[in-house]
């Protein structure tokens, strides 16, 4: 029994040693596990890399239309083609393979992709003529020599990113050019590279099925600029483009544009460049977190602020009515005058009296500026050079028109007053040399000699007033200088010694004979000149012409501001009422001079105030016509000019009866319905 509780004994002493033992093992193991673990975790935490980039959302740029609403350039909702950097091949080789796969979707597509480089497409490569700064960055770009040839640039792409003979050269081409775009568009995490721009429906679903495939090739659905009436001051509405260069980018920075991206585009010529602050908006921010390689989260942290809509002076009606007439009275003289065959080119300018507001300026040839968007080369290249407005920036001799100018300056001054005669016998001698009038007239007083346009009457007074005080008052109506045109316009220049040093010119003391009739080396706008005879119809106000109205929120629900008149100048400082009785009254007058039925003025139900010229020019003669109307009230200025023709005064009572049709309600429109011989529709 003893033995048996002994042995028993043993037994229970073993086993709880052996318990312990194992206690011992597992507390040790599971302190082995717990620290492995802590261990692990703490070197996971120290290998987590996170980073967090800023990427722009663009902003709905900002609508343009015209004052009655009516939008010229708008805004659509469209698919552009980007590659994010975030989700793109680190590899080279890798990335050469997803761009190649979407060139070829595009291809069957039928689309483009951007590449602004500046290498021909093709073998031989040679650099882009007339694109010298953008092959000066280029090798800067890519780190060659001032000497390096555009072989060389190629052959740098080819081996920077690894672009390989297992794709053709016509291929690798268009790889290296696709990887210098994204070189030149700073292509980053916070830089997407926009690879090419509004896609149809059908090719964006194409690529969205390939996106397995194409490892960085994304879809945003964005607003795409277009064009909605390509006919309307095409000139001065201007176009929008990618920022292209770094240069730019820099210049755009200096300027206080802070938020722009190197993938935005911005206004280049006309009101989308003078407007750029107002109509780009504000753009929004996306914030991108990358996590170890990977991106983790995507979040807005700013929405995008929509720019302004700007809303015109001009009258989209208005304006393609007088397109239209003047390239009809173009084609007449062409088809019935000899002289006239080479009649293709002039301008015609309506302005608003109360503010100089344009309502219409129409150029001969012009173009759509949907044409110019398409292909800038197609339109440039045509004849007559239709990228020139030659109502702000064609310059010309005004002729007789201008003897308004000297009326003005010898009434104001008290040189003459509205009695004083001088003898016109069509032959007039001055140091020396003798100049002729168009007629024998006698003694002339002014508001006669405006009627007639006697030229012998201005000379005498230009000798009277002589160059001074007749350039002062030139300057006074707004000649030799710009006039301020938001979209900007030319000054001209004035005949005096200065403007005659500058072209290599002699200037002889006959030459103030000549500038007081708008000949010699005055060199004017049709702008300016229309400024002329509002600055008349306002009896010596001048006000700065404008194409903005006002300025409203970008969904129009809300105006913001509204353009002002702006007095540019006085002109009349004496006795401005008694100054510009004379000079209306010689308009009235040369505006009741019988015309053709269809042109004539007598019948309107108000006067018309005129006054024409036909300078010679190297093209032989040119016509000008400047005017008000109605003369009692006036409601709007004009100037008509055509380059080698004749009769500009024809227009006249066309452009009356299309201003009254787009303003049934103005004096003109009462006045013009049920009037005989006036094609004017309630």
């Amino acid at each position: 029994m003893k033995e048996i509780m002994r042995q028993i004994s043993e037994f229970l002493r073993s086993s709880f040693l052996i318990l312990l033992v194992l206690a011992s093992a597992a507390l040790g193991i599971y302190r082995l596990v717990k620290l492995q673990i802590v261990a692990a975790e703490e070197e996971n935490q120290q290998h987590i890399v996170q980073s967090v980039y800023t990427q722009v959302i663009p902003a709905t740029r900002g609508e343009i239309v015209d004052c009655t609403g009516e939008p010229i350039v708008s805004n659509k909702i469209g698919y552009n083609l980007i590659i994010e950097k975030a989700y793109f091949p680190a590899d080279n080789k890798e990335g050469n393979a997803v761009i190649y796969r979407t060139v070829q979707l595009l291809k069957e597509a039928g689309y483009e992709w951007n590449d602004t480089m500046p290498v021909t497409k093709t073998e031989p490569y040679f650099f882009s003529v007339d694109r010298d700064r953008d092959i000066e960055e280029m090798k800067k770009n890519l780190r060659l020599n001032k000497y390096a040839t555009a072989p060389n640039c190629i052959d740098k792409l080819y081996d920077d990113y690894e672009i390989g003979a297992e794709y053709s050269e016509k291929d690798r081409r268009i790889i290296a050019g696709i990887r210098y775009e994204m070189l030149l568009r700073s292509f980053s995490m916070s830089n997407v590279f926009y690879f090419a721009n509004d896609i149809d429906l059908k090719t964006v679903t194409r690529i969205k099925e390939l996106r397995v495939t194409l490892s960085g090739v994304n879809i945003v659905e964005e607003a795409i600029r277009t064009v909605e009436n390509g006919t309307v001051i095409p000139h001065e509405i201007g176009y929008v483009g990618p920022i292209y260069s770094q240069d730019e980018f820099n210049a755009l920075k200096e300027n206080g544009h802070e938020d722009y991206a190197l993938s935005d585009a911005v206004g280049k010529t006309g009101l989308e460049l003078a407007c750029e602050a107002e109509l780009r908006g504000i753009n929004g921010k996306k914030e991108i977190t990358v996590t170890n390689g990977d991106v983790s989260s995507v979040v807005i942290s700013q929405e995008p602020v929509g720019g302004e809509t700007i809303q015109l002076t001009v009258n989209a009606k208005l304006q393609q009515s007088l397109q239209k007439r003047l390239d009809e009275h173009c084609k007449m003289l062409r088809d019935t005058d000899a002289e006239c065959k080479n009649a293709y080119c002039g301008a015609a300018v309506v302005l608003d009296t109360k503010d100089n507001g344009v309502l219409g300026m129409a150029t001969l040839p012009t173009y759509d500026l949907g044409d110019l968007l398409e292909s800038y080369k197609n339109v440039a290249e045509q004849d007559n050079f239709p990228l020139i407005n030659r109502a702000t920036d064609g310059l010309y001799r005004p002729g007789s028109t201008f003897k308004t100018i000297t009326a003005t300056a010898g009434l104001d001054s008290g040189k003459i007053n509205g009695s004083t005669t001088f003898h016109c016998s069509h032959d007039f001698l001055f140091y020396g040399h003798t100049f002729h009038c168009t007629g024998n007239h006698q003694d002339i007083a002014v508001s006669n000699a405006l009627t007639v346009s006697c030229n012998i009457f201005f000379y005498e007074l230009s000798a009277r007033l002589g160059l001074d005080t007749l350039l002062d008052y030139e300057r006074m109506y707004g000649l030799g200088a710009p006039l301020g045109l938001e979209s900007g316009d030319s000054g001209g220049y004035l005949a005096c010694p200065e403007t005659f040093e500058k072209l290599g010119l002699q200037w002889y003391i006959g030459e103030l004979t000549q500038a007081a009739i708008g000949q010699s080396e005055v060199q004017v706008t049709p702008l300016q000149m229309a400024t002329v005879a509002s600055t008349i119809a306002n009896e010596g106000v001048r006000y700065r012409p404008h194409l903005i109205s006002s300025y409203w929120n970008n969904t129009m629900t809300e105006q913001l501001s509204v353009k002002e008149p702006e007095i540019a100048a006085t002109v009349a400082q004496n006795n401005a009422k008694d100054v510009y009785s004379y000079i209306e009254k010689g308009m009235i007058g040369a505006a009741q001079t019988p015309m053709l039925p269809e042109y004539d003025l007598n019948n309107l139900g108000f006067d018309v105030a005129l006054k024409t010229g036909t300078p010679q020019s190297p093209r032989g003669t040119d016509t000008f016509v400047i005017g008000y109307a109605p003369a009692a009230e006036p409601e709007i200025a004009f100037c008509a000019m055509i380059e080698g023709g004749k009769y500009a005064k024809y227009l006249v009572k066309g452009i009356l009866e299309d201003y009254a049709q787009c303003y049934p309600e103005s004096r003109i429109g009462r006045a013009m319905r049920g009037r005989a011989n006036v094609q004017v529709q309630p």
